[in-house]
């Protein structure tokens, strides 16, 4: 199966497409990938989501799977808004 895993930093994105066989998980996945070698910031198990989707690491991958290894948020969402429509309304 042709997958691929991507972990992307605000300046950069690495993409990383791998042959798989049926029945590999998402943690499986990740670890094939080397990212975590290029990356030690990576936790074991980091959170991943495929095409925005959250998903367990145990998730087995499926054709054309696009794995996204998942950083911390740096800014609560919620807050975020509150900031931007404080900054609009004062328009």
């Amino acid at each position: 199966m042709r997958i691929c895993v991507v972990y992307a930093l605000p300046d950069e994105q690495t993409l990383v497409e791998l042959d798989v066989p049926a029945g590999t998980s998402v943690e499986q996945a990740v670890e094939l990938s080397g990212l975590r070698r290029r990356y030690p910031q990576i936790p074991t198990t980091p959170p991943c989501a495929i095409y925005g989707r959250s998903v367990q690491p145990a998730q087995p991958v499926r054709e054309g799977d696009r794995i996204e290894i998942l950083r911390p948020l740096m800014i609560d969402p919620k807050e975020s808004r509150r900031r931007a429509a404080s900054r609009t309304s004062r328009r």
